[in-house]
């Protein structure tokens, strides 16, 4: 379980989070709170939770399905 919560982090890190404008931003796109995107980018021992996944996924119009394939988890 933990090799996918990794997983998750690193794809959101690398491929979103990294990409914005800053981490900030992003936070508020998301509608997450920065301390969440600090855990998400820096944190090894950070668990995201089911909720703070729904809200980045809903932010990008996602279904949940579609970021499982995404991430392939």
């Amino acid at each position: 379980m933990k090799d996918k919560n990794r997983k998750i982090l690193d794809f959101i890190a690398s491929e979103w989070i990294s990409k914005a404008k800053n981490q900030s931003a992003f936070a508020t796109d998301h509608n997450i709170d920065e301390k969440t995107v600090r855990s998400i980018r820096y944190s090894k021992d950070y668990t995201i939770g089911l909720a703070t996944i729904m809200k980045i996924c809903e932010a990008r119009n996602l279904k949940l399905s579609e970021f499982v394939k995404l991430v392939d988890v």
